[in-house]
């Protein structure tokens, strides 16, 4: 039984993110970026660990590159070495390229805010531990405070967005190209 709960409540949460993936992509313009950090682990988990250090290092080449064309260089390269023989981490990287590399279509001093989802799920990991300690000892109104003070201490500790002007250009739809603005020409 308690297998079978375990089993049903993981498939609620891949629906439930699922379904958020889905109206996510619905919203107009918006673009889906994946975790490098994420893809980084699972990507390795895929690799005999004589292999991980190596294969680290030219996952790193990828999303540290300058610009988009040696990114994608880096890419083939590493599917070029690994597919042959470990054809799982080939392909976990492969399905998601787009969404990998979606990042220099943005200011260049955003990457860094935008390549991973750590803080957000550092913060989540938090209020997580203490709303499961406690959940049954709270009114759900209690639970929910308690998790909002958590949230506003855990903000304390948040790195603060670089160069926040530039959120404007985003939302107004300003092409970047390898973190670049694209000047364009009036006719």
């Amino acid at each position: 039984m308690w297998k079978n709960q375990i089993n049903s409540n993981n498939r609620n949460i891949v629906t439930k993110a699922e379904n958020m993936i889905v109206f996510v992509r619905k919203v107009d313009n918006c673009r889906w970026q994946r975790c490098w950090v994420h893809k980084t682990a699972n990507v390795l988990n895929k690799l005999p660990k004589s292999l991980q250090a190596k294969a680290k290092e030219k996952i790193h080449q990828i999303w540290m590159a300058p610009e988009k064309d040696e990114a994608e260089q880096h890419f083939d390269d590493f599917i070029n070495i690994y597919e042959a023989k470990y054809p799982s981490a080939a392909k976990c990287l492969k399905k998601d390229r787009e969404a990998l590399l979606t990042f220099y279509d943005f200011p260049a001093e955003h990457w860094r805010h935008i390549r991973t989802t750590n803080p957000i799920e550092s913060t989540f990991a938090t209020v997580r531990l203490r709303t499961a300690k406690v959940r049954s000892c709270f009114t759900s109104k209690t639970v929910l405070t308690m998790a909002f003070k958590l949230c506003q201490s855990a903000e304390k500790k948040w790195i603060k967005l670089h160069h926040p002007e530039r959120i404007p250009e985003v939302i107004r739809g300003v092409i970047f190209v390898n973190g670049m603005e694209v000047k364009r020409i009036a006719a």
